[in-house]
């Protein structure tokens, strides 16, 4: 184990200016710290207007040898015990999100992996405001007590932030002028009444309050100065790049649905402002408000046409005690660093294993009574077909739990070598899969697996499915020729057997002859000669039913010779089938049915079509004699009924004539 790689999109995707997550590949060593990291997709408009792409990957290059836990700014001041990173002219808040996605998602995979240890506070569950506390309390004890806190910032300082950087010089103030204020910011948390009913008025903070979801707060900004903290290019639908809120190192920037402008600031004493807003915090960014918090604004000034520079101040807020009601530490706990690391992953993936266990219990209902569902072939085709498509999408392509021959070859040479049962449990999906499927071996072969719970040959038979709805030709090979090509599968087999044994790289580079990993598990997203073979596979088996599956399937192969340890025969034959009857043999799509009539269950695929044709009197000649034997008796029974009524009639007719009646 030399650490873990993670995408960013899979663990925290925050909407950066375009609205849509820039996604990251981030890689961590088993130190917590970051070995690399680089931008995978992005959707960021600024930079198809000038700005270079390069330089996002230059900006999340400075992440490389810092550990995930150090606490990063972006384009601030200099700080004791912070790690700075130099920021991307003109794209302010493209990095800033970069920086948030990247250490939030890193921080969360290194925890729960027991690279690092948490922070001890970070399990309590967040402090409640006492909403049951009032007092009146005019502008000047609230800012006493904290409750409001101030960033001043003047123009001399705002003038040696940029000392050294490209806006060095622009627009700098005059030297009378550096002691002139550049901005007067406040700012305070909504939330508590003697907070927010003071500042707003009862009217506006009732109002406040109703819009609030639960786990939301609503913070004030109010601001005099030269400088507007909300910024005079700000867009609809974009994001306010000039002011966040920072807590935990966590950075919480603010879109236009998150803003409203209060109508009135009521609290006595309190001087006008010429700018202010109202932020609303959103939920999902679980923000503690019994925890410190930094108010950063973002100065920024442009040194061309499309590029800027800028700097961070911050100020400090934490809310008195007296406004709040924190929870009691939890009961201590096993410390998930002391857990296995499988156990861990069972935890985190407990709904795919729900799902997963759901519908491998309903596919075990399924075969055990089948011959009540072959009964009913509208119902069978209809639910074959919809666990066919969740076979494909969840467990394939959402969960990537495809069964590989690599998982047999590695099993094997576990065994032979040094097995620890920790290896296997590290995919629960992977595990729970190979268990199923072992039990199934025993009781109805390899078909179970081929035909209901392999992504790739559900991606074939849907395919398959497609074509015969549009007619397309099918074409299947001669039985002579059929039956030598089945021998491919296993001699493929047997070549990465006897690799692994010498190398288990080497088999693993050989065993792409299964195009798995192409159409399931990377979603085809792949160089293109590994997408063209699978590709040209699926499109075979348009016009072949399953090519890949019956002849090159070196898994197939290996599950038909663990097939051969089948106890019971659940497939139901005739003394008739092949004797002369030929239909099952016809219409078996894998051509698993042999010319005698018997089914070759090394190449099965459980379909159960020939059973659906064993019950249906309509095709299968036995049954088909038996039905018209039971309807010709009805008949005869109801030919004698209609010569005895003619009987009698003819008798009665001749009573009259009998006793010398004559008719007119």
């Amino acid at each position: 184990m030399l650490g873990f790689l993670l995408y960013t999109d899979d663990v925290a995707p925050i909407a950066a200016y375009s609205g849509k997550p820039v996604n990251h590949l981030v890689g961590l060593d088993l130190s917590g710290n970051i070995t690399g990291a680089f931008v995978i997709e992005h959707h960021e408009p600024i930079l198809l207007a000038g700005i270079p792409e390069r330089r996002l990957h230059e900006f999340v290059a400075q992440y490389a040898g810092n550990r995930i836990l150090d606490p990063m700014r972006v384009g601030a001041m200099s700080r004791p015990g912070y790690v700075m990173l130099d920021g991307v002219t003109g794209a302010t808040v493209t990095v800033l999100v970069q920086n948030e996605t990247i250490l939030r998602s890193g921080r969360a995979v290194a925890i729960a992996r027991g690279l690092v240890d948490p922070d001890p506070d970070a399990d309590l569950p967040p402090a409640r405001v006492r909403m049951e506390v009032f007092e009146a309390a005019d502008w000047d004890s609230l800012l006493d007590e904290g409750s409001v806190g101030n960033l001043l910032v003047t123009r001399g300082e705002a003038d040696d932030a940029f000392v050294g950087t490209p806006a060095e010089g622009v627009g700098t103030a005059p030297a009378d002028e550096r002691d002139q204020t550049f901005i007067d910011l406040y700012y305070a948390y909504l939330n508590p009444p003697t907070i927010g009913r003071n500042l707003l008025g009862e009217r506006q903070y009732d109002w406040l309050t109703d819009e609030l979801d639960e786990g939301e707060h609503a913070v004030l900004i109010m601001a005099n100065g030269r400088y507007s903290f909300r910024g005079h290019g700000f867009v609809r639908g974009g994001i306010f790049d000039r002011f966040q809120l920072v807590q935990d190192d966590r950075g919480i920037t603010f879109r236009d649905l998150d803003h409203h402008r209060p109508t009135a600031l009521v609290a006595d004493g309190m001087p006008s402002f010429g700018e202010t807003a109202i932020f609303i915090v959103r939920a999902e960014h679980e923000f503690d408000p019994g925890r410190p918090w930094q108010a950063e604004l973002l100065i920024v000034r442009q040194v061309g046409a499309l590029l800027s520079e800028y700097v961070v101040f911050a100020g400090d807020y934490r809310l008195p005690d007296a406004y709040l009601d924190r929870p009691e530490p939890p009961v201590a706990v096993q410390d998930r660093a002391d857990l296995p690391m499988w156990v861990i992953i069972w935890h985190e993936r407990s709904f795919h294993i729900a799902v997963l266990g759901g519908s491998l219990l309903l596919l075990t209902l399924i075969l055990f009574f089948q011959d009540w569902l072959v009964r009913r072939p509208r119902l069978l085709s209809w639910l074959r077909t919809t666990f066919l498509i969740y076979t494909l999408v969840f467990i394939g392509w959402y969960t990537l739990a495809q069964l590989s021959v690599v998982n047999v070859l590695t099993f094997t040479n576990a065994v032979i070598g040094d097995f620890r049962w920790e290896t296997f449990l590290m995919d629960p999906m992977l595990f729970i899969l190979w268990s199923f499927v072992a039990v199934t071996l025993l009781l109805w072969g390899r078909g179970v697996y081929c035909g209901w719970l392999c992504p790739f040959g559900a991606l074939q038979e849907l395919v398959g499915k497609v074509a015969n709805f549009f007619k397309l030709p099918q074409f299947n090979f001669p039985p002579v020729v059929h039956d030598r090509l089945w021998s491919l599968k296993y001699i493929i087999l047997l070549v990465l057997f006897g690799v692994s044994l010498q190398s288990m790289a080497q088999a693993e580079w050989l065993s792409e002859v299964e195009p798995f990993k192409t159409a399931i598990v990377l979603h085809f997203q792949r160089e293109w000669g590994y997408v063209f073979y699978a590709g040209v596979l699926v499109v075979i088996s348009a016009f072949n039913h399953k090519f890949y599956c019956k002849y090159l399937c070196a898994l197939g192969a290996a599950l038909a010779i663990g097939g051969r340890l089948r106890q019971f025969e659940w497939l139901r034959r005739r003394k008739e089938c092949g004797r002369p009857c030929q239909i099952c043999a016809n219409e078996c799509e894998v051509q698993a049915i042999k010319p005698t009539g018997e089914i070759n269950l090394n190449e099965c695929h459980y379909c159960m079509d020939c059973q659906v044709t064993y019950y249906n009197d309509r095709k299968c000649p036995p049954v088909v004699d038996k039905r018209k034997r039971r309807e010709r008796v009805p008949v005869a029974e109801q030919a004698v009924r209609r010569i005895e009524a003619g009987m009698a009639g003819k008798g009665d007719r001749e009573k009259p004539a009998a006793e010398g009646t004559t008719s007119a």
